[in-house]
């Protein structure tokens, strides 16, 4: 199945090195050149990755970033010449599962790509008809068909919206969320009412699979951002 990647670009030269590595690597590419052209695109039509530029003419990135989001799961790779650490936890936090700074290698963009695209036919199912029923991380292992979570010490029990923010980290482990993300995505309401309903069941989660609760491993703490997975130990 070949992959439909949108490339939002507006260097004409970046543009085309882009197009040109990934047709030869049997990708499909749409072009888009603005932050309008892309949301027309996105609404018209079904991509697997987004490749997308921050300094945009009409919407910058961060806002097309935002749009896509709102109605959209599909991986997306940040390509800018800000490569502040700032600069990629916003990004990141906005809902960008990858961050690639200019100027980069074509060799590392390839691999960056393939990498997003088999994570998200893996979760996703559109690979196989074979969904995974265990995710793992470190010692920490979610079973999707028996909500069974276990870890070293044993088996822990967690309430569903616990076990749900789990599998929300473990299902996109390189994703910085933001406290409303993790609302929508785990109360499935679009307006976050109360950020401290989060903070609480983060706190309560924390107790039950962090070894020190206190100076938390598994869900990380993002400083005026929100939250991320943490490095998985061994």
């Amino acid at each position: 199945m070949s992959s439909n990647i949108l490339i939002v670009e507006d260097d004409l030269e970046i543009h085309g090195l882009l197009v040109n590595c990934l047709r030869t690597e049997g990708y499909h590419t749409t072009s888009a050149y603005t932050g309008e052209e892309a949301m027309s695109f996105i609404k018209q039509m079904s991509f697997q990755l987004l490749i997308l530029d921050l300094m945009l003419p009409e919407i910058d990135g961060y806002e097309v970033l935002r749009r896509v989001r709102e109605t959209h799961n599909i991986p997306v790779l940040i390509l800018s010449a800000k490569g502040q650490e700032v600069d990629k936890i916003i990004g990141l936090g906005l809902g960008a599962d990858d961050y690639l700074t200019k100027p980069f290698g074509l060799g590392e963009l390839s691999a960056r790509v393939k990498a997003m695209l088999r994570r998200y036919f893996y979760f996703n199912n559109h690979s196989n008809n074979h969904s995974p029923t265990v995710l793992t991380h470190g010692e920490l292992a979610i079973d999707l068909h028996t909500y069974e979570v276990t870890s070293l010490a044993g088996k822990m029990t967690l309430t569903a919206k616990e076990f749900d923010i789990l599998k929300l980290f473990l299902s996109y482990p390189t994703r910085v969320f933001t406290k409303s993300q993790i609302f929508q995505a785990v109360w499935k309401e679009q307006t976050i009412s109360d950020e401290n309903t989060v903070m609480v069941h983060i706190r309560r989660l924390r107790t039950k699979i962090e070894p020190d609760p206190s100076n938390p491993t598994y869900i990380q703490t993002v400083w005026g951002i929100g939250y991320k997975l943490g490095e998985a130990a061994g």
